[in-house]
């Protein structure tokens, strides 16, 4: 008889991407990093997917895919961006999945999710379905395979929601233990009630549903949970496995499942080096004989349950209040706000639902007239979210369309479709999950509202909509009296955020002061198309004019516009656009502005973009967030180096005085402490920056940095410097047996034990370990046949990988 183990992560990240541009933007939060994705990724998911394995001496023995060992579900959503900004990750996360075909019995190990992480118990019966399908179809696609399991989003269950699970071909579902109620065992008439969480988790459960569909489930051991996500467990691997295997007990008489589940970012993220653990852990209980790793499909084939359960309904893994986190003010927080209240989530939810129902008599109404069974048409539409290329679109439409579609009525359909989209995305349950109405996974949600809101006004010519919202949101108060409340905060964080075709060719007519742009170019969800343009200089302001033909992506909706706008080489930019008319004549303000700027008569130029253009004027603050810091970078260049300059200079000069200052053992001028602190942390960046990195430069600026006690931005620098190894490593990779970049990497990698911070080497010993496992054997034997640059690359790479702390051989 035997012992099994089975370890379930969790992964997933709220979509983060603004809703007009379908794009992540520069959140500061995440600094050194773009976003919170590119943060997380870097953390946990890319660590995961080729975890360590050390011996005696740490070094690196080899890496492994924890994906691959372990039960997982990664949210669809973040897949999707994995997809595109980390293909490696994502690639091995599939890998993974097919590996642990072959490992565990012809079951994969990845669990579907519903699609962006509703709390379905409190969705209304369309949006569930439509949530679980999409979940279903989005796994399919990526995985190759039917799911055989969903996770249900924080494990918030009802029997409806099982029921539809069932309905739809699932198999099992991953619970908390707190949310059994009672169990018997089949064939016998008495049930046991379950109290403090006492259900044996070490067994398979079956629930008869109302409808007579039946779903197996699993109950983790919360403990242990418990102790991996929040109490350091995982600080230890030989406890974490110790702990793990002593689950078991003898007085168990069948194949016994130690199985725990937590959230996927515990191994990385939250604790660092929680990938090492895992993969420790895995590699240990591989290696020994007290228990084979499984996965709950492959257990459940061998080891049908034998029990029958009914839950505990509207319960989850993270609130005991009835899903109460979800909808009101229940004491569930993160506890990072003592005596803040969360009374804010009651009048989210009702502005949510208000929304949601008012659009949805709407949608179904005008659908009706462009597609067969709208509710339906928007189960299928997750076809078209995963492949958003002309012939899946069509195939979309041909198969739901009542009759052959014009150009304006495809507009429409694809309309309606990404209003019911984001009315779905609107239910994201981290936007009810932490401390305050005005935290950054509410404004998300709120801005997927705002997308909603401004679809349904355009489609349906109503005007009312938004206002009738805030109205609702209006009496959720931020615990931040400077936030006011859900009206203020949206007036704040959506309203500028909402982008319509004129904002797009503000910014399009912006960025063409910087950048040369093809005739036809993407720019963000949009496809730019330039129809005309024109570049006056005048000095050091610079005139562009022009029209373009804006088409979205996504629903295919297109304007012409024109536009013009003027730089006066500094931050102060003006501009304006407008439709353009066809049948118009050539407007003879254009050619005023124009002869009015080469006369540099500035006033003239302005007066008649105001006059021409009206109301839809823009300036660098027009730009979206992104283009926007490039462009100030642009601006700015000259300005910093002139103010470094000039700190330089001032650094130097009092450089002599202030070490007469210390010798005389008197404190520096703060003024002084806060010139050497930019110039030591600029130098430094620039140094990392450069071509080629001057190590005799770099330990100067270093002990100057300690001789001063500047306080220096480690964060930016070690993730700059991380930056410079990294594409030192690609290039030795590319050209492996050249020893000259060879050298080049390892004195890199030598200068990094010389910084007073650590560098993170994960993706250099990544890109060596390739080295190691490709390139190096073939060398290797080159170097066995006396070919003498093979002989000094091989012991520079030996070398090279002590320092990264990889066994070579």
């Amino acid at each position: 008889m035997g012992n099994y183990i089975c370890i379930h992560a969790h992964f997933y990240q709220p979509p983060r991407e603004n809703p007009w541009l379908e794009t992540i933007e520069y959140q500061q939060s995440a600094y050194p990093y773009h976003d919170w994705n590119q943060r997380i990724a870097a953390e946990c998911y890319q660590p995961n997917g080729v975890a360590r394995i050390l011996d005696k001496n740490d070094h690196i023995e080899r890496m492994v895919n924890n994906y691959s060992r372990i039960s997982f579900n990664f949210g669809p959503t973040l897949l999707s961006w994995l997809e595109t900004e980390d293909p490696a990750t994502y690639s091995r996360i599939l890998e993974a999945d097919k590996k642990s075909r072959q490992r565990f019995s012809g079951h994969g190990s990845a669990l579907a999710q519903a699609y962006n992480h509703p709390i379905l118990p409190l969705c209304n019966h369309r949006d569930k379905v439509t949530q679980i399908q999409w979940g279903i179809k989005d796994f399919s696609h990526r995985f190759g395979r039917p799911a055989e399991s969903m996770w249900i989003p924080e494990t918030a269950v009802d029997l409806p929601t099982l029921d539809l699970m069932a309905q739809m071909g699932l198999k099992f579902a991953i619970l908390a233990p707190h949310q059994a109620k009672r169990v018997r065992k089949k064939g016998e008439q008495a049930w046991r009630t379950i109290s403090n969480q006492n259900i044996d988790p070490s067994m398979a459960y079956e629930l008869i549903l109302p409808s007579g569909r039946r779903m197996s489930l699993f109950f983790y051991d919360g403990p242990i949970s418990l102790s991996v996500g929040f109490e350091k467990l995982l600080s230890d691997g030989d406890a974490f496995v110790k702990r793990l295997v002593g689950a078991f007990s003898n007085e168990r008489k069948w194949p016994q499942l130690v199985h725990i589940a937590t959230d996927g970012e515990t191994y990385g993220h939250h604790h660092r080096f929680g990938d090492m653990a895992l993969a420790y852990a895995l590699h240990s209980i591989e290696s020994g004989s007290q228990a084979r790793l499984t996965n709950y499909g492959e257990y459940l084939e061998n080891h049908p349950p034998t029990y029958l359960v009914d839950i505990c309904e509207n319960s989850s893994w993270s609130c005991t209040h009835n899903l109460s986190r979800w909808r009101e003010h229940c004491g569930c927080n993160t506890g990072k706000h003592p005596g803040w209240q969360q009374q804010w989530r009651k009048s989210l939810r009702e502005a949510m639902d208000w929304l949601r129902d008012h659009l949805e008599g709407l949608f179904s109404n005008d659908a009706s007239e462009y597609v067969k069974d709208p509710w339906a048409a928007r189960n299928d539409y997750i076809d078209v979210i995963l492949d958003r290329s002309p012939e899946s679109v069509e195939r979309f439409l041909a198969n739901r369309r009542t009759h052959e579609l014009n150009a304006r009525e495809r507009v429409r359909v694809l309309k309606l479709m990404e209003l019911q989209r984001h009315a779905l995305l609107m239910y994201t349950s981290c936007g009810w999950f932490f401390d305050d109405i005005s935290g950054i996974e509410t404004i998300q949600i709120l801005q997927y509202a705002g997308r909603a809101i401004q679809l349904g006004e355009e489609l349906f010519g109503k005007k009312d909509i938004e206002s009738s919202f805030l109205e609702i949101i209006q009496g959720a108060l931020s615990n931040n009296p400077e936030m006011g409340n859900g009206c203020d905060i949206y007036q704040k964080f959506v309203k500028p955020a909402i982008v319509d075709r004129n904002k797009i060719a503000g910014h399009y007519a912006v960025s063409s002061l910087f950048q040369d742009y093809p005739e036809s170019s993407e720019l963000y969800s949009y496809i730019i198309d330039r129809k005309y343009s024109k570049t006056i200089t005048n000095g050091r302001s610079k005139l562009v004019i022009g029209r373009c033909k804006i088409s979205s992506k996504i629903t295919e909706e297109s304007s012409e516009l024109e536009y013009g706008v003027v730089h006066l080489g500094d931050h102060n930019i003006n501009g304006g656009v407008r439709e353009w008319i066809n049948d118009r004549p050539e407007q003879a303000a254009i050619h005023q502005m124009s002869a009015a700027f080469e006369r540099a008569d500035l006033p003239s130029v302005f007066r008649f973009i105001d006059e021409y253009f009206g109301r839809s004027v823009f300036s660098l603050k027009s730009l979206f967030r992104d283009e926007q810091c490039r462009v100030l970078d642009i601006i700015l260049e000259s300005t910093h180096a002139e103010l470094n300059e000039l700190n330089r200079q001032a650094f130097e000069r009092t450089a002599p005085l202030m070490r007469f200052l210390i010798d005389f053992g008197l404190p520096l001028p703060p003024n002084f402490l806060n010139i050497a602190t930019t110039v030591i942390n600029s130098q430094l960046l620039y140094a990392f920056q450069a071509e080629e990195i001057n190590t005799d430069h770099v330990l100067d600026l270093v002990e100057a940095a300690k001789f001063w006690r500047v306080n220096l931005d480690t964060e930016g620098l070690e993730f700059s410097f991380r930056m410079a190894i990294e594409k030192l490593a690609l290039a030795t990779s590319k050209n492996a047996g050249d020893t000259q970049s060879l050298n080049k990497f390892s004195a890199a990698v030598k200068l990094a034990s010389n910084l007073p911070f650590k560098v993170n080497f994960y993706r250099t010993q990544n890109i060596y370990y390739d080295l190691l496992k490709n390139q190096y054997p073939e060398l290797r034997t080159s170097a066995t046949k006396k070919n003498k640059d093979a002989v000094l690359w091989v012991q520079e790479f030996r070398e090279l990988g002590k320092k990264l702390s990889i066994k070579v051989e």
